[in-house]
C-alpha cells in the first residue's frame, strides 16, 4: 500500500484513533490534513511528527456540531491542497441510556456522528474534479450492528452511519468508494468506563494493536477501488456474540 501523491483529511485527528490513522497514513507516504475542534496542542504536536516523517500535515479547526461549520470545511481545505481521501472519524462517544438521553444529547450526537460526515462527503464529492478517483472511510462501531441498551444516542448515530455509508457507495460511485471500519477493543473507553471483562465476548481473547488499525485504514484507502458499500470489522469477531 502506498499512499505518496495523496491527501487525506481526518476529522478529529488530533488524539487517540485519529492520532493513528494520521500517523499510519503519512508512514504510507501519504499528506495528512489534520482537522480538530479543541485539541489544538495535541494536533500541532502532531503535525510537528508527521513533517518529521517527510510529509505534510494541514492544520484546520472547525466544530462540526455547526452544520455551516462543517460544510466549510472541505471548502477552506481546498484552497490549500486537493483532497483524495476523507475519514470521517470524529465523533461523541457518551454513556448514556434510554431514559438518560436528553434532547440535547441526542442531537449534538447525530449532528456530529451523523450529520457532520454526511455534509463533508457531499462537498469532498463536489469538490473532485470530473473522473477524478477518491475514497470515503466513515469510522464505525460494532455496537452499530449489534445495538444495546449502552451508550444510546452514539449506538443510534454509528447505525445511521452504517446506512449513510451503503448509500453513499451507490450515490458516489463509480469514482469514489466509500467504505465504513467498525471498532472493537482498541482503546480504553474515552468516557472513561471500566475495562474489567472488556475481552469476554471478544473471540480473538485480546485488545487489537494499533499496527492493525493502520493497516486497516490504508488498505481502504489504497486497496481495490472495486471494494464499496462495505463495513470491514476491526474487532476481534465482537459483533458476533
Amino acid at each position: 500500500m502506498n499512499l505518496s501523491g495523496k491527501t487525506v483529511l481526518i476529522t478529529g485527528s488530533g488524539i487517540r484513533l485519529g492520532r493513528v490513522m494520521a500517523l499510519a497514513i503519512a508512514n504510507a507516504g501519504g499528506d495528512v490534513v489534520l482537522h480538530y475542534h479543541s485539541s489544538r496542542e495535541p494536533a500541532e504536536n502532531l503535525q510537528v511528527e508527521i513533517e518529521k516523517l517527510g510529509r505534510k500535515a494541514y492544520l484546520f479547526q472547525a466544530d462540526l456540531s455547526d452544520p455551516q461549520s462543517a460544510k466549510n470545511l472541505i471548502r477552506e481545505i481546498s484552497q490549500a491542497t486537493a483532497l483524495y481521501g476523507l475519514v470521517n472519524s470524529a465523533s461523541i462517544f457518551e454513556n448514556l441510556s434510554l431514559e438518560s438521553t436528553k434532547i440535547k444529547d441526542w442531537q449534538q450526537h447525530l449532528q456530529v456522528n451523523l450529520t457532520a460526515p454526511f455534509l463533508l462527503s457531499q462537498t469532498f464529492a463536489s469538490q473532485l474534479e470530473s473522473q477524478q478517483e477518491g475514497r470515503i472511510v466513515n469510522i464505525l462501531d460494532w455496537r452499530a450492528l449489534r445495538p444495546g441498551s449502552d451508550h444510546f444516542p452514539y449506538t443510534i448515530s454509528k447505525a445511521g452511519l452504517v446506512a449513510l455509508t451503503r448509500a453513499l457507495a451507490v450515490s458516489l460511485a463509480p469514482n469514489i468508494s466509500v467504505n465504513g471500519l467498525a471498532f472493537g477493543a482498541i482503546l480504553p473507553p474515552s468516557d472513561g468506563g471500566a475495562t474489567e471483562g472488556i475481552l469476554d465476548n471478544i473471540p480473538a481473547r485480546r485488545w487489537a494493536d494499533l499496527d492493525e488499525v493502520g493497516q486497516a485504514l490504508v488498505f481502504l484507502l489504497d486497496g481495490p477501488s472495486y471494494i464499496t458499500g462495505e463495513i470491514i470489522h476491526l474487532d476481534g469477531g465482537r459483533h458476533l456474540i
